[in-house]
């Protein structure tokens, strides 16, 4: 049996200023993109795609990158563990949740025309 521990990380300032870089970096594609819309369109989409690769990769140096590629392995091992149904089950299982849909309306329908008939016609006499 696996036990977790939980590892509390304090945050450095090498990992505040890598991602205060990452930032950087991707407000300077943004920029580069509109400041090369003289350039055309392959110049303004090059900086757009290198910056953000750049700020990516310099995001996964740091703590809370290396965290977050941590939590997507762990959930991706926890996606291959889920059983999923059969084209069988699935189809069933809509066909169970259409039908009670369909008798939920009715059952509504039904309640509704009985308190309209009770208030409007009993009660109040007001005939349609």
């Amino acid at each position: 049996m696996a036990t977790t521990q939980q590892v509390e990380t304090v945050s450095t300032g090498a990992d505040k200023a890598r991602l205060g870089a990452a930032i950087a970096l991707v407000i300077a594609g943004l920029a580069g993109f509109y400041l090369l819309a003289k350039q055309g369109q392959i110049a303004q989409w090059a900086v757009l795609l290198v910056s953000l690769a750049a700020a990516v990769a310099v995001f996964f140096t740091s703590e809370p990158g290396k965290e977050f590629a941590a939590f997507g392995r762990d959930a991706w091992k926890e996606v291959k563990k889920v059983v999923w149904p059969t084209r069988k089950e699935a189809i069933q299982m809509t066909g169970y949740v259409f039908a009670f849909v369909v008798v939920m309306a009715l059952f509504l329908w039904l309640t509704d025309k009985t308190l309209e008939w009770v208030f409007y016609d009993l009660i109040l006499g007001w005939k349609k």
